[in-house]
């Protein structure tokens, strides 16, 4: 599978990580570290315990990494989630909606990370 197929694969955006990593030999270094990144565990477990400011910075770094990444669906999602729980901003999310969102973010999550797997197995 080429970086490329991978892009197509997951949803995300080739023309957006070639912005941030011009060769597809440091796309395809880069892609496969983002399994070990750890932000959205951190998002979820903070959603578990009722932790709004570790919400908001485990969505915040999982959008960065993502956004980095060209994984645009991803990143998006996590936005939507630290702009909810960003300081000093008021939610407009009620609970169910807020569940809602992160159930879809995980499912993004999960089928991002099954596509890195299997290119990260071929390599």
């Amino acid at each position: 599978m080429t970086v490329q197929e991978l892009y197509a694969n997951i949803g995300g955006s080739y023309e957006n990580a070639r912005r941030i990593l011009p060769m597809d030999k440091m796309i395809a270094k880069f892609i496969v570290r983002f399994l070990d990144d750890k932000s959205f565990e951190k998002l979820m477990t903070a959603h578990e315990s009722g932790d709004g400011a570790g919400m908001f910075e485990g969505a915040h770094a999982l959008k960065g990494v993502c956004g980095n990444l060209g994984l645009t669906s991803l990143s998006e999602a996590a936005s939507a989630v630290a702009e909810e729980f960003r300081p000093g901003k008021a939610r407009t999310m009620d609970d169910a909606a807020l569940s809602a969102h992160l159930a879809a973010l995980k499912e993004t999550y999960e089928k991002t990370v099954e596509g890195i797997r299997a290119f990260a197995a071929e390599q």
